[in-house]
Parts: structure tokens; C-alpha cells; sequence
């Protein structure tokens, strides 16, 4: 891995404007955060979700977050799909390109969370975690491959772990942490597969937990999010990755923390919830 001190700079949004980003889900959390700070670099931004009408317990759809895009200065495009499926990976593809002219950024996203123990684990859960996590940063990323080498600034970010390799979060939580390293090697072999054509492709993970609601929503969530920074952390240093050079900035795996730290950010206290409360570090670290 490359030394990232000297990868990134003073965040420079401004790089992102006209830029074209796809990135899986995005309708809610920390994708949609990122979304929403890249459009208002003016950031074209296309969504592939699988929600096209309300959630019952969760806030907002995918068309909702268009119409959030364009409010925030960007240029939003809905494509309702699953990231699972080749054919509806390459209908995000095909219609980023007829409608923005090319693809300029990935972001791997989405993914599915269970933290059972082994036994506990049904496999159907496993697929899927499987299926979104590892195969879906795959396919999204090699189903843009030919768009991201013809761009001027081409990136590739995963939200996924540094490599540790850590026995207590395997032994913790297998199966997930499987499909989450499983994100983390894609990141691995695609910046040393990618050197040589320019293409910047890094993982970020927030060094504390954050308020969204797959963290809501797990056993004990409620109280946990006491704990935990806003989305807006992620965005900030996202942008910040994504807004250097790729062919400098490429092979590293990032937190929030250290990106906006050595984006010159000393001062991270206004992300905290609740500024009174200790802050909980999140998994894998």
C-alpha cells in the first residue's frame, strides 16, 4: 500500500463538477450523504436502489433522494434495481452514459449487515450478504471498467474495511465479516490491476459508529447511536478522496477520521450526536 500523507490534499469539491458518480443504494444513510455533498459540488449522480416505493420503518425512496440530489445542486437519476442482478448493474451503466455522456466515479455502497454468531446464521442471510457486499462492489465495478478508463478522473470507492485481517472480528461475526473483507479485497486487487490506467480506487470506514438505520435497527441500536457521528463525517471525507488525483491517491484504506485529518480538519466535534457523550469505534478497527 502506498503511503497516503502525501495522497490527499485540501479537499477541492469543485473537481466534481460535471463529474458523473454511480453508486449502489444511496436512497438513505451514508450513500445518500455522499450523494448530497457530491451534487453539491455539482456532481451528476446516478442511484441504483431497490427502493421504488416508502419502506414501512424506513425513511425515504430512491426517487425521494433524486429529487434531494437536484435540491442540493446536482443532477440526480433514478434506476430502480438490484445490485445482485447483472442486467439491472448494466442498466445503471447504460443509461449513467446516454444520460450524462459517461461514468466518472463509482461508489460501492450498498451492502447487508448481520452479526450472528455462526450458528445463528441462516444461509439465505449469508447469500445475500454474499451476493450484495462482495459479488455487488464486483460486478459494479467491473461493469464500469471499459467508462472509468476513458475518464480524466476516475475513482473507485468502497465502504468497506481496512485488511487487518483481526481474528476477534471474524470470530465475532463470520459471516458478515467475510463479506465485508470480501469488499476490501476487491479494493485490493482492483488499485494494483488498475495502477498503470490511472484509475484511483480506495475503501473508506468510519472510525466511530454512525447514526443510520441499519444501526437503528439492530438489538440494542437505540442506545448504541447515543455513541455516533452524523453521515455527513462519511460525505466529507469521500469527497475528499474523491476530489485527488487518482493516480496518485489509489491502494489505501481509509478512515473519516485520517482522511479529513490530513485534509487539514483538526476539529471533528461538530459531527458527534450528542458532544457529551463517548464516542463508540466501529467494527474492524
Amino acid at each position: 500500500m502506498r503511503s497516503v500523507e502525501r495522497n490527499i490534499i485540501a479537499p477541492q469539491p469543485q473537481s466534481l463538477a460535471g463529474k458523473t458518480i454511480v453508486i449502489s443504494g444511496g436512497s438513505r444513510g451514508i450513500g445518500l450523504a455522499i450523494a448530497l455533498k457530491a451534487a453539491a459540488a455539482g456532481a451528476n449522480i446516478a442511484l441504483l436502489s431497490k427502493t421504488d416505493t416508502p419502506h414501512p420503518n424506513l425513511e425515504g425512496t430512491i426517487h425521494t433522494a433524486v429529487e434531494q440530489i437536484n435540491a442540493a445542486g446536482g443532477q440526480g437519476l433514478a434506476v430502480v434495481g438490484d445490485v445482485r442482478q447483472d442486467a439491472d448493474v448494466q442498466r445503471l451503466i447504460t443509461a449513467a452514459v446516454e444520460r450524462f455522456g459517461g461514468i466518472d466515479i463509482v461508489i460501492n455502497n450498498a451492502s447487508a449487515i448481520n452479526l450472528a454468531k455462526t450458528d445463528a446464521v441462516d444461509m439465505k442471510r449469508y447469500d445475500l450478504m454474499m451476493d450484495i457486499n462482495v459479488r455487488g462492489a464486483f460486478l459494479l465495478s467491473k461493469t464500469a471498467l471499459p467508462q472509468l478508463r476513458a475518464s480524466a478522473h476516475p475513482h473507485i470507492l468502497t465502504l468497506s474495511p481496512p485488511l487487518n485481517l483481526e481474528p476477534r472480528w471474524a470470530g465475532a461475526h463470520l459471516a458478515y465479516t467475510m463479506s465485508k473483507y470480501g469488499m476490501s479485497m476487491t479494493t485490493l486487487g482492483l488499485a494494483e490491476e488498475l495502477r498503470e490506467d490511472g484509475v484511483g480506487v480506495n475503501s473508506l470506514w468510519p472510525a466511530t459508529l454512525i447514526d443510520t438505520a441499519a444501526i437503528r435497527n439492530l438489538p440494542g441500536g437505540s442506545t448504541m447511536i447515543a455513541g455516533a457521528r452524523d453521515a455527513s463525517i462519511v460525505a466529507d471525507a469521500a469527497v475528499a478522496i474523491l476530489s485527488s488525483d487518482p493516480r496518485t491517491c489509489s491502494g489505501n484504506f481509509f478512515t473519516d477520521e485520517q482522511v479529513l485529518k490530513l485534509a487539514g480538519v483538526e476539529d471533528l466535534s461538530s459531527y458527534a450526536l450528542d458532544s457529551s457523550q463517548e464516542l463508540v469505534p466501529d467494527i474492524f478497527l
